[in-house]
């Protein structure tokens, strides 16, 4: 790879790329129709962030939302979370995928490890959701009751969370690999009136029935009055001894011709429930509304994205994450979305790559962890694949590393825009992202996103530039939660963004913003290095050791030591090495060596250990807080939720381990 420094220009949008960007359309829309002239995205920024009353009301305008009834005005008065958006507005979020229907053309691109490539039409997809939405009332599903899907990622999935929409039912989804208790932890909480499941998914070319988690999910759930089933893995599934099963092609002849119509619902009236990770207890349910997604999605997805109706959007995602929900908000713009369901490395590294060139994806989106790990495994797309059609590639799940950027630009594509993009579950959206009037720099994150009033923060409350603090929101966005389910006057709610500055929401990351606006995110306050006074984040180490190729994956946690009365600490870091790579001392130091010159000496570790595996979240998040407590001493039990980790068993070498 070519040596660049952080911070380099690494791409620059082209004259006719900007010109022709949703972006500056409203810019343009702006001057014309509101009398305010930005010449640079900064003062569209600040102008967006300072009046958000005018700011929001303009999206309104712009994407042209159609209400059943007007809003009486845009934002009520209060501080965060006590507001109220657009009240007196009566909307449908189905109805405005609905208007941008391109008859003729695709809706839904989809492959996975059981279907071959396909699509799905406007047409069919319109059929869908009507047959399914008349289906659930039917069985009596109204406004406000709940749908959840067992399920991976596959077009009937999208038609089910748009017939909910339609109704003004509330969606909820676990990703087909979720374990029993994971699902039933989730699910019990909303008592949904129906379950839409498969019989199953593949990965990595093996199959996994789930017959049986069904019929033990179905035995947890005793509001359920149906269980649709969806045929996957076999076509003829054995349903015998479930209790009001009915397929998903009988819903669909049932219902045949069904007219798809919409229920007008208040803009805060809850569109779907996502759930916290549930690390450290039971996740929670974070809700969102109608309004809310539908302008924030406009928003991140026409304005953040560019997405426009010729592209094909995808996001390598599962049910679980919420990336999924805004690949669904993809068919706001009019445009294809793209779905795969599978292991993106079946039956080899380039899958993913094969399936851009194969569907002609223009925007891919994907998370850091899997661009890192093409690097890794030496990767070089644009070598094997026709990406001409390809012309951005979006990332997160974690801060993708200056590497990741670099090896996208010389092994993919050099001119593409790479959109690095930070935010979160709890808003279902990006805080910060992509602009397509700004350059690349390496290693970070193009700018703040418009609406999003995000600062950094020190401990006292005072803001920072160019150096790293907590990520921080001053102003409320309409996509916060409405509110977290069964959570008796919103104390969870509060305990969770606004108990260190009141007022403001804290969103537990590390963030620097730069003097000329970018960003970087450091991983998450709470899993945080304090090094004499110095404030670390882990993503800075784990930056660093990308350049150790035997280092497959790593974690870093600061042990307080036992007995010490000067607050004496101890880092440790775990790596899990390349099949064959051994723990030398030699190797030992290359790291050490990596994070000193990558990092500072404050950051190299007191003691580094090899581990076979770290555990994760099942959205694949590192879980370093549940390991320092275990570290500390605390019972595994009471440190993590072993039924919120996708591989449970990586716990047993940190309970096993004896620290000196």
């Amino acid at each position: 790879m070519q040596n660049t420094m952080p911070g380099d220009i690494l791409w620059m949008p082209s004259e006719e790329m900007v010109r022709q960007s949703n972006m500056a359309n409203y810019m343009d829309w702006l001057k014309e129709h509101k009398g305010l002239n930005f010449s640079r995205y900064d003062e569209l920024w600040e102008w967006s962030v300072r009046d958000i009353r005018a700011f929001w009301a303009s999206l309104w305008e712009f994407f042209r939302v159609e209400a059943s009834t007007p809003y009486e005005r845009v934002l009520t008065d209060g501080t965060m979370p006590d507001v109220q958006w657009f009240p007196g507005a009566t909307l449908n979020y189905a109805q405005h995928v609905f208007r941008n229907a391109r008859p003729g053309r695709p809706a839904i691109i989809h492959a996975s490890e059981v279907r071959p490539l396909g699509e799905w039409s406007w047409e069919t997809l319109r059929e869908s959701v009507a047959a399914l939405a008349a289906h659930l009332k039917s069985v009596g599903v109204r406004p406000g009751d709940r749908v959840a899907a067992y399920a991976p990622n596959i077009p009937e999935m999208v038609a089910s969370v748009l017939a909910c929409a339609s109704i003004g039912a509330i969606w909820s989804s676990c990703a087909a690999e979720f374990g029993t208790q994971s699902v039933t932890d989730r699910f019990r909480q909303i008592e949904p009136k129906v379950l839409i499941a498969t019989d199953g998914y593949m990965y990595g070319g093996k199959p996994f029935d789930r017959m049986s988690q069904l019929r033990q999910i179905r035995e947890e759930l005793p509001t359920l009055k149906e269980i649709i089933l969806i045929p996957y893995l076999r076509e003829n599934p054995d349903a015998n001894g479930f209790k009001d099963c009915v397929l998903w092609q009988q819903v669909m002849e049932r219902h045949a011709g069904a007219e798809l119509t919409f229920e007008a619902v208040p803009f805060s009236h809850p569109l779907w429930i996502l759930y916290s990770s549930g690390t450290t207890g039971k996740p929670k349910g974070i809700v969102h509304s109608q309004g809310g997604i539908l302008l924030e999605h406009l928003k991140f997805c026409g304005l953040h994205l560019d997405l426009k109706e010729t592209d094909r959007f995808f996001w390598f995602t599962t049910t679980g994450w919420m990336m999924w929900n805004v690949v669904v908000s993809g068919l706001l713009m009019g445009s294809a979305i793209v779905l795969y369901d599978g292991n993106p490395f079946h039956p080899d590294h380039e899958a993913m790559w094969r399936l851009a060139e194969d569907a002609g994806i223009t925007v891919f989106g994907t998370s850091a962890a899997y661009l890192t790990a093409c690097m890794k495994a030496g990767l070089k797309p644009k070598e094997k694949f026709d990406l001409t059609a390809l012309r951005s590639i979006g990332s997160t799940g974690s801060p993708l590393p200056e590497s990741g950027f670099r090896w996208v630009y010389e092994h993919v594509k050099k001119e593409i825009w790479l959109v690095s993009t930070s935010g979160g579950t709890d808003v279902c959206s990006g805080f910060l992202g992509g602009c397509p009037l700004l350059p690349v720099h390496a290693g970070e994150l193009q700018a703040r996103a418009l609406g999003a009033a995000v600062r950094v923060f020190d401990a006292e409350g005072k803001e920072l530039i160019d150096e790293i603090g907590e990520l921080v929101l001053t102003e409320p966005m309409p996509s916060m939660p409405v509110f977290f389910w069964n959570d008796k006057n919103g104390e969870r709610y509060r305990g969770s963004y606004f108990d260190v500055y009141p007022g403001i929401w804290r969103h537990g990351d590390f963030l620097k913003i730069t003097s000329r606006g970018s960003a970087i995110i450091y991983g998450r306050s709470d899993a945080t290095i304090n090094r004499g006074g110095v404030r670390m984040g882990t993503s800075e180490i784990y930056d660093a050791l990308q350049n150790v190729p035997e280092v497959l994956d790593s974690l870093v946690v600061d042990v307080p030591v036992r007995g010490a009365e000067d607050g004496e600490s101890r880092m440790y870091l775990f790596a899990v090495l390349k099949e064959g790579a051994k723990l030398t001392e030699e190797l030992k130091e290359r790291m050490k060596r990596a994070i000193r010159e990558n990092c500072s000496p404050r950051h190299v570790p007191n003691e580094i250990l090899e581990v076979p595996d770290l555990p994760k979240t099942l959205n694949g998040k590192k879980v370093e807080v549940p390991v320092k407590k275990i570290l500390m001493g605390v019972p595994a039990d009471q440190a993590v939720n072993p039924d919120s980790l996708a591989n449970p068993e990586a716990l047993k070498f940190f309970t096993d381990l004896k620290l000196t």
